[in-house]
Order: C-alpha cells, then sequence, then structure tokens
C-alpha cells in the first residue's frame, strides 16, 4: 500500500477542513461587517444561512469529521493530530493568496515551526 492510500484519510479531512474554512471566509467576506444592533446580527445570520455556499462549508465539516473518525482506524491519536498542523499553512497560504490577508514574519515562524514538529512526529 502507498503512502498516499495509507493517509487518504488524513488528506481527505485536511482538504474538508481546509476547504469548509475558506468557503465560510469568501462568503462572510462577501456579506459585509457585522451590523450592530442584536435584530441586525440575526438577520445577518440567518441571511448567511440562507446561502447554499455555507451549506456546502457545513457539508465538508461534517465530511472531515467522517474522514477523521475513518483516520482514527488506521492510526493512533498522537501520530495523526499533528498531520492537522498542515492546514495551518493551507490556510496562510490561501489567506494571503485568495483574500489579500497579511501574513506576518511571526505567523509564517509559527507555521514553519507546528510544520517541524510534524516532520519530526512522523519520522519517529
Amino acid at each position: 500500500m502507498s503512502w498516499w492510500q495509507r493517509n487518504a484519510f488524513l488528506l481527505l479531512y485536511i482538504g474538508f477542513t481546509v476547504s469548509s474554512q475558506l468557503i465560510m471566509r469568501w462568503r462572510v467576506s462577501a456579506a459585509g461587517t457585522l451590523p450592530p444592533s442584536t435584530a441586525d446580527r440575526v438577520a445577518f445570520v440567518l441571511g448567511l444561512l440562507m446561502t447554499p455556499w455555507v451549506w456546502a462549508a457545513f457539508v465538508c465539516t461534517f465530511l472531515a469529521g467522517i474522514a477523521w473518525m475513518l483516520a482514527l482506524t488506521r492510526f493512533e491519536l498522537t501520530y495523526a493530530f499533528p498531520f492537522t498542523g498542515v492546514s495551518f499553512l493551507l490556510i496562510l497560504l490561501a489567506g494571503a493568496f485568495m483574500f489579500g490577508e497579511h501574513v506576518s514574519p511571526a505567523r509564517i515562524a509559527g507555521t514553519l515551526l507546528v510544520l517541524a514538529g510534524l516532520f519530526i512526529v512522523v519520522r519517529s
């Protein structure tokens, strides 16, 4: 069995998780700023909940949960969980390139530390 096949559920988890976050960021950004009054905030959230893309993000989150459960049938939690750190890198890059978010040197350094930890865990 290849590395890709052994780790397919972990990769699916990461893919679904990142997709969910990016879709949600995209739609929330398009909706505008959060209104100041409680009634307007409720309407704001209900408006988002009426958006098919927000439901697609929820489905991605649900599928990520299923992929995670399946990954845990193959791996110990202490091996599998550090893989979630890959999502930090993907979100950092996507946030910068897709949404023009500021990426400070400290964020880059922190993300690299997470990935270094992942590398150490995978090699052990």
